[in-house]
């Protein structure tokens, strides 16, 4: 077990290193950004790069989540060089057609997706679509080979690159939303032609000479993209409400509060790489079982001290990080983080249904969470304004969390910890939502006395034995071997 949560563990923070370089980068240059792009200027670009991710789930006809799990099936390389090539040539070419076919159509699409003609930014918009597709198959295929390396190196790249450029295009020459946009999908298709060169092994092939069989690959993946679409439709559905029903400038503070939960998405984003191909490749069905309990209590525990900081500290990293006119986002922040924490939760069960090889039961769930969502929307909104999306986005995923947990619940079964889970949720909510009430929201004293109850969190929960014996041995272990290689490095060095 211990070998498994080490791999999880070196998997994750290589793949949220670039996260977390990009997340600091980010909000470096948020002040820049919130000063340089209007309310509206934001809000527009955000709603056209949610859109981009949205669409993206459909383009990919849900095989990057077949290759992830099939790759595993079969260790003779060649078998496995043909079916990344199969996926990847697919992939390329829907992509390419869904571009040429956006940009012919780009006015009335801009109409549609923001309100008003802007057939240049739908453009730039179309040019990210193709790229970021694609770019996720490129990844993919680094993430089951473990290459941590290649994987860091081209996300770190990327990141520095987007950052160059939107700077410059935003900041220096002034181009609005359209700099941004092209900023952050033009130094991606830059990353993409690198990685397809490196990769140029898994190009190339003729379809009709596949050995591959595709009617597995698409069983697989086809169930996958209504509930994906429809799980991402819950980041789609409350900006364009907002958008729509309050302002655009709504849509741009709502928009600041998600980059401020950036904590927790890095944290999610990292389980969400590193955890699928970790889970599919444990062979044998009890250690599944068992390291699939542990992981779910881990992560509970991990991301929700993060979430309980956000909730604490929130208002004073807006001050800190925002221009004035953004500082509502801190009212928000809290919903949003925990928002994303139980989207990766969402994770545990959808690997469950896909070690079976049942992707069917997912999109009941998905589709769930999306009503709730939609009438929590309609009904806080127009009452409390962007604090009502937050809380939209959290009943659609504790919803949506019941219904998977009862629809995949038979075909794997995994002995969650409950009592465990019910200990660490409720310290979490007892600690962070009492100071949120109870103590001052503004000044030194509000903030000090906030930190010290945050830092109280995890001394509660060792205290209360959260951690079993072994597992603080486990801990331990983990500790020494990373001071260890960290003396290692200094020595060759």
């Amino acid at each position: 077990m211990t070998a498994y949560l080490k791999r999880l563990l070196a998997s994750s923070v290589a793949y949220q290193a670039p996260s977390l370089i990009s997340a600091f980068l980010a909000i470096a240059t948020l002040p820049l950004y919130t000063r340089s792009l209007s309310q509206a200027d934001y809000g527009y670009a955000e709603t056209l790069l949610t859109f981009i991710i949205f669409t993206s789930i459909l383009l990919r006809l849900g095989l990057g989540e077949a290759f992830v799990r099939f790759w595993f099936d079969d260790e003779d390389r060649a078998r496995r060089v043909e079916l990344a090539q199969v996926i990847i040539a697919i992939t390329a070419t829907v992509a390419t057609v869904a571009m040429l076919v956006g940009l012919a159509l780009a006015e009335p699409l801009s109409q549609l997706l923001l309100a008003k003609d802007d057939a240049g930014l739908m453009r730039l918009g179309l040019l990210g679509l193709w790229a970021f597709t694609n770019l996720e198959m490129a990844t993919a295929l680094l993430r089951v080979q473990e290459r941590r390396r290649a994987f860091v190196l081209a996300s770190v790249g990327n990141i520095l690159l987007t950052i160059t450029l939107t700077v410059v295009l935003v900041v220096v020459l002034d181009q609005g939303a359209r700099g941004y946009v092209l900023g952050n999908y033009g130094a991606s298709t830059l990353v993409l032609l690198g990685l397809w060169w490196k990769q140029r092994e898994f190009l190339g092939l003729r379809l009709r000479r596949a050995a591959i069989p595709l009617r597995p690959l698409l069983a697989y993946g086809t169930p996958t993209i209504p509930a994906d679409a429809t799980v991402f439709a819950l980041n789609v559905i409350d900006r364009a409400y907002i958008l729509r029903t309050q302002s655009a400038a709504a849509a741009g503070v709502y928009a600041i509060a998600i980059k401020l939960s950036t904590a927790v998405i890095v944290a999610v984003r990292g389980f969400q790489a590193a955890w699928p191909p970790l889970a599919y490749s444990v062979t044998e069905d009890a250690d599944a079982r068992r390291l699939y309990a542990v992981v779910t209590t881990a992560y509970v525990a991990v991301t929700g001290i993060v979430v309980a900081g956000l909730t604490l500290e929130g208002r004073w990293i807006v001050r800190l990080l925002v221009a004035d006119d953004f500082y509502g986002a801190h009212a928000v922040i809290p919903w949003v983080a925990l928002g994303w924490a139980l989207y990766g939760l969402n994770l545990v069960f959808i690997t469950i249904a896909g070690r079976a090889k049942v992707t069917t039961r997912n999109f009941p769930a998905a589709l769930a969470g999306v009503a709730v969502n939609v009438l929590v929307l309609v009904a806080l909104v127009p009452s409390i304004g962007i604090e009502g999306a937050g809380l939209a986005l959290c009943a659609a995923y504790v919803v949506m969390l019941l219904v998977i947990h009862r629809l995949t619940r038979t075909l794997f079964e995994v002995p969650f910890e409950w009592g465990r889970l019910a200990t660490i949720v409720a310290v979490l909510a007892a600690l962070s939502v009492g100071g949120e009430l109870l103590l001052p929201t503004s000044g030194l004293v509000g903030f000090a006395t906030r930190a010290a109850v945050f830092a109280a969190i995890v001394p509660v929960l060792l205290a209360l034995r959260v951690l079993r014996p072994e597992e603080r041995a486990g801990l331990r272990s983990l500790v020494y071997s990373a001071r260890a290689r960290r003396r290692g490095g200094s020595a060759a060095a």
